[in-house]
């Protein structure tokens, strides 16, 4: 059966307007993706540009830290060379003292050079007059009679090596022979007086049969040491006894 002209355009009307509406729908659909996809382009967009800003800001922050750290390493640097400077001064320094100690050492070794002269010279004097008075000294108090005079010699030790005695004679008593072996010291200690036992009477020892020690000085570091040499055998005379 065929439609009435009028029906088929009211049922045409319906499905263009349906067809329209569908059109309409899906296209405002699609928009809204749209929307959402350039929306959540944005954001993107913000959190690059926020990252950006980020990573901007931490590139300064570094690039302030390396200025930082040069800067420091010039400081280090400085300090480094004023170390060096400094170090250089002081070995400078040291230089000096080295030298003032070598100058200083060689004085020293040259006083004592002349302080070892002088004391020789002080020594020989007190020897000198030794060798004068010794004689009646020794004869009034020991009884012994000096023959020939006294003198300064080398004798020859047990050992076989050569002893310097600063006093050396010969003196009798009652016919027994004697060999005088002293020595001089300007200030006379109980260590002096060991050391002359030591250094020559004991290598002296079996060489003369019969010796008799002297010892002569200005005078005695303490009181004890003219009985210690006494008891040590030894005879001992003070320069005023002169």
């Amino acid at each position: 059966a065929e439609l009435e002209p009028g029906a088929a355009k009211k049922i045409a009307a319906i499905i263009g307007a349906m067809y329209e509406e569908l059109l309409n729908t899906v296209t405002k659909t699609e928009f809204n993706e749209l929307k959402e996809i350039v929306r959540d382009l944005s954001e993107a967009q913000k959190e690059l540009v926020q990252a950006q800003k980020r990573t901007e800001a931490r590139l300064e922050e570094l690039a302030e830290a390396q200025k930082r750290t040069e800067a420091r390493v010039e400081e280090l640097a400085e300090a480094q060379k004023r170390t060096e400077n400094r170090v250089e001064e002081l070995a400078a320094a040291q230089n000096r003292t080295e030298k003032a100690l070598l100058k200083l050492t060689k004085e020293h070794g040259e006083t004592r050079k002349q302080l070892g002269g002088l004391t020789n010279t002080v020594g020989y004097t007190l020897e000198n007059e030794a060798f004068k008075h010794l004689p009646h000294l020794l004869e009034k108090d020991y009884g012994l009679k000096v023959r020939g005079r006294l003198k300064r010699d080398f004798v020859t030790g047990k050992e076989g090596n050569w002893l310097e005695v600063n006093i050396l004679g010969k003196a009798s008593k009652n016919g027994k022979e004697f060999v005088l072996i002293g020595e001089s010291k300007v200030q006379l200690s109980k260590k002096g007086v060991d050391e002359f036992i030591r250094k020559k009477l004991k290598h002296l020892d079996g060489v003369f049969e019969n010796i008799f020690p002297i010892l002569v000085t200005h005078m005695i570091t303490s009181p004890d040491v003219e009985q210690y040499a006494r008891d040590k055998g030894i005879a001992l005379y003070y320069s005023y006894d002169f």
